[in-house]
């Protein structure tokens, strides 16, 4: 009888718990494989059919994390992913527990974030039968994962998983979710002493840009009189922040990121421009609308960052640098495409040493930031004023992670990230709910690092159990939540496009804060007064547990876009 190959680990001696056995079931399997694949922490919740993995960790160094509901967990695992440089791993159960993780799934998907999505399923000779708590997860999910998986042999379950983590990790990274039946998790299998070798036909992610179209980019920076670069958050995955301050500084380029790609360039730069488009700075739209070249890395040419495409830096010859080649002209026209791996294609483009003079051209610059600077009231509390502080005093140390709404924006305005990756939030689903939990999954990452939860009234309380999350694990967060009574953006959006006529924003009924902080055993420091920024900031950030910093603002201090509606930016334009 042909023994299965069960891949991936060796087994010295029974296993724990199991007596004198030498075989593993699927459930012990499959925790092995995640070991070996540096797999440290799960965030999950149980249930029926994944009961065979919760009896197994009890046996396993893996930690586990319980969430309080499954959205949590793959926002969390979201958030270590970001900060451990590795993916994240969640866990649910069949049925609603999958499906609660489909919008954290969503949200890694939109924003290139390396997961593994481990579900259970009904057993294999039950599923297509409407069985209890099943669903087809893998088919649900099949948009919005890179790759996904419904195991349905035991042999094939290292396999299954050490591909899991290739995908998810190589090339453009993004989630990978494998379902496994009930069944298969129970299986008794022999281990074998052989790793799988991961080899997927079809799959070779090019790293290298094509020597030609290098050499191009480098002729049009070297021709160029009004450059720009455009960072996203391909710059940030790809660890190319060093090879875009070369870029750069050494041929005197002003720098504007997407959402995503805040803090690849630092912030507090002469040459930042800060962030483009629909919620950008003025300064970095007019760049970009008067440049003749945008040098894009990393990013997607999203409708968040250029309203109106057809009129987005409609002077401008574009160098598009993304590993994703389906990225390459999807949005935009693109004059010289390179498919590669942005810190490589710097590399090979920073070797050329173009080096033009661009003196007027950062001249002109200069004066659109003295001509239209950010702007917010000065006499009164408002959420840009301690955002600014936060950034004054946490810049060096801090990771940021936000909700969505105007809250976000502000963070991405005001606080002046000069490091990469510190910023964690969700650009292109825009969750409200996903920023607590990702905090959650940021601080359990960074166990020791000053991590930072910047919210409003209505984001947090979308998510707002996995409070009972963060004080379970002991987790020193610091909240920063802004409570205006309304949902915010969408007050904005009012404002400016109904005739400020405001439908379905006003929370007219929040919980008392203070009683939240105080049933969670939460530390709580209220902000009403300006006055009173600086010294609650200080003893907040100072106490050794997890605290709530309440700021009671203002509904009607909103945001001022440069572009909404998708507008195209040079619609900004006043005549120069």
């Amino acid at each position: 009888m042909r023994r299965p190959r069960y891949g991936a680990f060796l087994v010295d001696g029974p296993i724990r718990g199991r007596g004198e056995w030498n075989a593993l079931n699927g459930a012990q399997a499959l925790l092995k494989c995640l070991e070996e694949n540096g797999v440290e922490v799960i965030f999950g919740y149980p249930g029926g059919s994944v009961l065979p993995i919760y009896d197994a960790l009890l046996d396993s160094p893996i930690r586990h994390i319980l969430v309080r509901c499954e959205q949590g967990a793959a926002h969390a695992a979201n958030g270590y992913a970001r900060a451990a440089g590795k993916p994240g791993v969640c866990l649910a159960t069949s049925g609603p527990g999958a499906t609660n993780l489909v919008t954290g799934i969503a949200n890694a998907y939109m924003d290139s974030i390396p997961m593994v999505v481990i579900t259970g399923q009904v057993p294999t000779s039950m599923v297509g039968t409407d069985a209890f708590q099943e669903v087809d997860i893998t088919g649900i999910t099949m948009p919005i994962t890179k790759h996904n998986y419904l195991v349905k042999d035991k042999a094939d379950l290292p396999r299954v998983v050490f591909e899991a983590f290739h995908i998810a990790s190589t090339g453009r990274p993004g989630p990978v979710l494998i379902d496994i039946p009930k069944d298969v998790l129970s299986a008794e299998c022999e281990a074998c002493k052989e790793k799988p070798v991961v080899e997927i036909r079809g799959y070779r992610p090019n790293i290298k840009g094509h020597p030609s179209q290098i050499k191009n980019a480098a002729r049009l920076i070297q021709e160029s009189k009004r450059p720009v670069i455009l960072v996203g958050g391909g710059v940030i995955l790809a660890n190319a922040a060093p090879e875009i301050v070369e870029l750069a500084t050494s041929a005197q380029i002003p720098v504007a990121t997407t959402l995503m790609g805040i803090g690849a360039f630092p912030e507090t730069h002469p040459l930042s421009l800060g962030m483009v488009g629909m919620h950008g700075t003025p300064y970095a739209n007019r760049a970009v609308t008067k440049a003749d070249l945008l040098i894009g890395v990393g990013v997607r040419f999203g409708d968040r960052a250029t309203g109106n495409v057809s009129k987005f830096a409609r002077d401008a010859k574009i160098i598009h640098i993304d590993i994703d080649p389906a990225e390459i002209g999807k949005n935009a026209d693109i004059d010289v495409p390179i498919v590669g791996d942005a810190r490589l294609v710097l590399q090979q483009i920073n070797h050329l040493k173009p080096a033009p003079s661009h003196a007027e051209w950062l001249e002109k610059v200069e004066q659109f930031k003295a001509q239209h600077p950010l702007k917010y009231p000065k006499d009164c509390l408002t959420a840009q004023s301690v955002i600014e502080k936060v950034g004054h005093m946490t810049r060096d140390r801090a990771w940021v992670a936000t909700d969505v709404g105007q809250h976000q924006i502000w963070t991405a305005l005001h606080y002046k990230f000069d490091k990469p990756g510190r910023f964690i939030t969700s650009a292109g689903l825009g969750t409200m709910g996903y920023g607590l939990p990702a905090a959650n999954g940021l601080q359990t990452a960074r166990p020791d690092d000053l991590v930072i939860l910047i919210t409003g009234d209505g984001s947090i309380q979308m998510q707002m159990q996995e409070l009972g999350t963060a004080r379970q694990e002991n987790l020193p967060l610091k909240i920063i939540l802004f409570n205006n009574n309304a949902l915010g953006m969408v007050r904005q959006l009012q404002h400016f496009y109904c005739e400020k006529r405001y439908s379905g924003v006003k929370l007219t009924f929040n919980p008392s804060f203070e009683s939240i902080a105080a049933a969670y055993g939460i530390g709580y420091f209220p902000i009403t007064r300006p006055e009173d920024v600086e010294s609650t900031l200080q003893a907040a950030f100072a106490h050794p547990g997890m605290t709530l910093v309440e700021v009671r603002t203002d509904e009607n201090h909103i945001v001022y876009p440069t572009v909404l509606g998708g507008k195209g930016l040079d619609e900004i334009i006043v005549s120069e």
